[in-house]
């Protein structure tokens, strides 16, 4: 059976405009800033940010001097996106696109860069070809991805496992967050590949407050919630999802203090 890709695709344009991603993307902008240093972005150098989301990535890029260009797959972000690079002073070229087909010619970017965003193109392989395609030679393409062991991993394993399993062809999004795995997506590439693992750190009232949150802002727990609840089933995901923030709560006060793991990593493409 041929995989509905465009369905999958129009499905993920809903998940990441429900809720408020521009809200959630400001616990992650530690892990885009330290992409944004791995990539060296500097003056004279042109960089192309993969599903740019909010632009958490591309603004600070550009604001390093480099010439920028925001691609997503989501118009109601990459809006989101032109409001902030507008706010902060930034010349940077925001454009409707998806990671799976860039619409660059091959050789176009010195630095090529995502941050927890090509993770979720549904066709792993593709997605991988066409960051290396568009990078010029001697390039560096850098992303970073949750680790499948990590909260955040874990996280999408849960609410996986109450979901329609996707067709099996498909990899976890978070085998971008495997070392292996990324090795096999760049094998063909000819890059250099460094890791990096690191960690996000979210804060909140309590764990009970932080599912809360999620509910209110990040769009697969929000999508989760409006298929399962009318089935009576979202009250058992929920209970598993407060199960996992409560075992990773490392705050002893009370407050919930969660580190959730992402694996950072450096393709060198060959000059």
């Amino acid at each position: 059976m041929e995989i509905d890709v465009s369905g999958i695709k129009e499905g993920q344009r809903r998940m990441w405009t429900a809720g408020d991603y521009a809200e959630i993307a400001r616990t992650i902008v530690a892990a885009a800033e330290l992409v944004v240093e791995r990539a060296q972005a500097a003056p004279g150098m042109s960089l192309l940010d993969v599903a740019t989301g909010s632009g958490n990535v591309a603004i600070p890029a550009a604001g390093a001097g480099a010439s920028v260009t925001g691609l997503d797959l989501t118009p109601r972000l990459l809006e989101v996106a032109r409001e902030r690079a507008a706010d902060a002073g930034l010349d940077v070229s925001f454009v409707e696109g998806d990671a799976e087909e860039l619409p660059f010619e091959d050789a176009s970017f010195d630095r090529v860069t995502s941050c927890f965003g090509v993770m979720f193109a549904p066709r792993q392989r593709v997605a991988a070809a066409e960051l290396a395609r568009v990078a010029r030679p001697g390039a560096r393409v850098v992303f970073a991805a949750w680790t499948p062991g990590g909260l955040n991993g874990q996280m999408f394993k849960t609410i996986g496992s109450h979901m329609p399993p996707p067709p099996p062809e498909l990899m976890p999004a978070t085998m971008w967050g495997d070392e292996g795995h990324v090795r096999t997506l760049f094998a063909d590439t000819g890059a250099e590949l460094t890791f990096e693992r690191h960690f996000v750190t979210f804060e909140h009232d309590s764990p009970e407050s932080w599912l809360a949150y999620n509910e209110r802002l990040l769009g697969p727990t929000i999508m989760a919630k409006a298929a399962l609840e009318p089935q009576g089933r979202w009250e058992g995901l929920r209970n598993e999802l407060l199960e996992l923030y409560t075992e990773g709560n490392e705050a002893g006060d009370g407050d919930f203090r969660a580190r959730s793991e992402y694996l950072l990593t450096v393709a060198q493409m060959p000059a």
